[in-house]
């Protein structure tokens, strides 16, 4: 493969927002089982279907509020992905499972999980895959803290982490837009690309935020980039699909 068409999605545990009033009045769905969430599960693998690459954020690993369902096995298996991850950052026993998590159409060499600096309850997780020039594309999917001086520290943390990776791809919920100084910094040091102010993904019912993020690194192409309107959560995803150097490819 030359190509590989990726996605980054925070699903809110499968609850679809429609208002900031909602925060409020619909609070009770991230603590109980509703009719909805299967349907809006359905739904998203029905999108995460036409990518190879997928990286979710707040999705719950099997509690009540999920009805027991472990959200990232179910989205791989309607989805068709043979490889999938979970991480869960925040253990809340029965009551909730804060997990990231990845779904892969190719096997990695190993996946990484790692905490990041701050509160706990924040995470990345790492998968590594194989290129046929011997090298390693890394994926890394995040989401940061809502602080600012949590998220500084965040990034540093993941520009040491990912620094090995001739080929990389971050991506996930930085709860930051492109004006952060800290990823516009970021960004520059690493010299990834993709940081668009206008592709924005929240709220989902009136965008105006770039919360959501793919960065790749310049040696790999961008040939598309865009938010998707698939409202399914409060936040929007948002895909990219990027080319390998001239004669590389994953085997």
């Amino acid at each position: 493969m030359r190509q590989l068409r990726v996605l980054s999605y925070n699903i809110q545990a499968g609850i679809y927002t429609r208002r900031y009033s909602e925060y409020l009045t619909k609070s009770w769905k991230h603590l109980l089982p509703h009719r909805e969430r299967l349907d809006n599960l359905n739904r998203i693998a029905h999108l995460v279907r036409g990518f190879d690459l997928v990286g979710l954020q707040e999705v719950d690993a099997g509690s009540l509020r999920s009805a027991f369902v472990d959200q990232i096995e179910y989205l791989a298996r309607l989805g068709h992905f043979p490889y999938w991850y979970r991480q869960v950052n925040r253990n809340l026993g029965k009551f909730a499972q804060h997990s990231n998590g990845l779904l892969s159409r190719l096997r990695p060499l190993r996946v990484l999980e790692y905490r990041l600096p701050g509160l706990p309850g924040r995470g990345a997780v790492l998968a590594e895959l194989p290129t046929s020039d011997g090298k390693i594309l890394g994926i890394c999917i995040v989401h940061l803290a809502l602080g600012r001086r949590a998220r500084r520290h965040q990034l540093r943390y993941i520009e040491q982490l990912t620094a090995v990776y001739p080929y990389l791809i971050l991506m996930g919920d930085f709860n930051c837009d492109s004006r952060s100084p800290t990823l516009q910094a970021l960004v520059r040091k690493t010299q990834l690309q993709g940081l668009d102010g206008k592709l924005r993904t929240f709220p989902s019912w009136r965008p105006k935020r770039s919360l959501d993020h793919i960065l790749i690194s310049s040696n790999l192409r961008i040939l598309e980039h865009q938010v998707i309107d698939y409202p399914l959560s409060d936040h929007l995803p948002i895909s990219i699909t990027l080319a390998l150097p001239e004669g590389v490819f994953i085997p």
